[in-house]
């Protein structure tokens, strides 16, 4: 598929067969991008609160803020590729839809690693077939 049409509009009363493919393919294709979008936000506020939690430790935080750093490469990398494939005004209108819609729960923390504690049966993965 190429890129003019994804950018072309296509009005509803233009269109053929084929002119109704592309425009359900170009709707599924942003919305997957949207999706992704929406993942990357999800990941920056959450890293970003655990980067600013007084329990991780100094090592840790530097690690969580390269990896803040990265995403926030990621995220407006996305949102100028969407511009590109479908426009300006659509990609700023997902932007401002996942910033809206995005919240990560206020109790979500990270998860504890265990370290040099036994892990019991049930958690180590015993399946029961005696394996």
């Amino acid at each position: 598929m190429s890129t003019e049409l994804l950018h072309a509009p296509l009005h509803p009363s233009l269109m053929g067969p084929a002119s109704r493919y592309i425009r359900e393919t170009r709707e599924a294709m942003l919305a997957y991008e949207i999706e992704e979008l929406a993942a990357l936000r999800f990941s920056i506020i959450l890293t970003a609160r655990w980067e600013a939690s007084d329990d991780e430790d100094p090592q840790q935080r530097a690690e969580l803020r390269a990896d803040l750093s990265l995403l926030r490469r990621h995220y407006g990398d996305k949102i100028d590729e969407m511009a590109m494939t479908f426009g300006v005004e659509e990609a700023m209108k997902a932007k401002d839809e996942v910033e809206r819609t995005v919240v990560v729960p206020c109790d979500m923390k990270p998860l504890k690693t265990q370290r040099h504690e036994q892990v019991s049966s049930e958690e180590g993965g015993d399946t029961g077939y005696g394996l």
